[in-house]
């Protein structure tokens, strides 16, 4: 299986470069994944497509304010993107321009909130910065952060919440979990009238998910590292939901990447956190997800390899082909796609 087997034409003016005034009135693409089918609606519409006895799975996960900069001694200026915590205030990162941020170096962000020192540099050339604040550091963050866009969209995001779905919770992505971005608590009651539960896991988006493939070979990539969680009460709503004959409906590839390690991890969906690797590619059999609500992703990218696994990599590219002619917009602010 090759890397260049995913690929397809994309013209760059496809790629969103802000969010729509109204989440749920992006686009949707529906397509049935053994027929190959597609039809196109409206995101709000999707209640349409969902049974009463349905459960869709949404991850809570919130964007940090991720982009900070710091300031040397000499007074140069560098930018720091927080992709994980890694021990007691200490964080990997990645840094531009990295030559300026060597084991020793000293930086203060924020005029003072915040110093840090480089205490370790990967292989891969990620920086371990350890840092000294006052306070809380989500707090910190908060006033001297900025949101980590994709490096895809070069627009400047007015209102920084648009880059936060609406039941975003728990502190700790670098990167949102974009399928989610179309919901409105609006259309998430009604929803919840027409009788479809609503549960809720955890996984923290690194920046691996922009991380292209670079092997020829498919097998051969190394997945990069995410935290995820599972509490005993959504455990619960998706067990029954699924023991009833609903259908457990996936937002996002990140929920599920979650779903499918804690199956493939524990035999079973309980409740549990820990770290996946996951790697979904055609061939994979899925163990829990019945259906995918997912955004259009990147060519030669994992995720399309994961959508591609869930249908066939024939229904996707002709789906991703007809989204290009369509004029449909592409990635994290982009519109929607429906797999059943």
């Amino acid at each position: 299986m090759r890397t260049k087997d995913f690929y397809f034409d994309l013209p760059e003016e496809l790629i969103a470069q802000t969010p729509l005034k109204e989440r749920d009135q992006s686009r949707l693409m529906v397509l049935d994944k053994g027929k190959g089918t597609i039809s196109h609606e409206k995101f709000a519409n999707i209640v349409n497509h969902l049974k009463p006895g349905d459960c869709l799975v949404l991850n809570n996960t919130r964007v940090l304010p991720a982009r900070i900069f710091g300031v040397r001694e000499t007074g140069a200026s560098v930018e720091f993107l927080l992709l994980k915590q890694v021990g007691e205030k200490t964080w990997e990162t990645l840094v531009k321009p990295g030559k300026k941020a060597k084991i020793g170096t000293l930086f203060t962000f924020g005029e003072g909130l915040m110093t840090g020192e480089i205490v370790h540099v990967t292989e891969d050339g990620s920086r371990h910065i350890k840092f000294q604040y006052e306070g809380v550091f989500e707090e910190v963050l908060d006033e001297i952060g900025t949101m980590p866009l994709p490096p895809y969209i070069t627009e400047t995001l007015e209102d920084q919440e648009r880059y936060q779905t609406v039941y975003s919770k728990h502190n700790g992505s670098a990167a949102a979990p974009t399928a989610g971005l179309h919901f409105t608590q609006t259309l998430l009651e009604e929803l919840k009238s027409k009788g479809i539960h609503i549960a809720y896991v955890t996984l923290h988006v690194g920046l691996g998910t922009f991380r292209p493939v670079k092997v020829d070979n498919v097998l051969e990539h190394n997945m990069h590292s995410e935290f995820y969680a599972l509490d005993q009460e959504n455990a619960d709503i998706i067990n029954q939901a699924k023991e009833n004959g609903g259908r457990i409906i996936s937002v996002g590839t990140t929920s599920t990447r979650t779903l499918e390690s804690i199956m493939v991890q524990k035999g079973e969906l309980i409740p549990c956190s820990g770290w996946t690797d996951i790697f979904i590619y055609p061939g994979y059999k899925f163990h829990i997800v019945d259906g995918l609500i997912t955004n259009f992703h990147l060519p030669e990218s994992t995720l399309i390899m994961l959508v591609s696994a869930f249908s066939s990599k024939e229904h996707i590219l002709h789906a991703y082909e007809t989204a290009v002619k369509e004029r449909y917009r592409f990635f994290s602010f982009g519109d929607a796609m429906f797999i059943l």
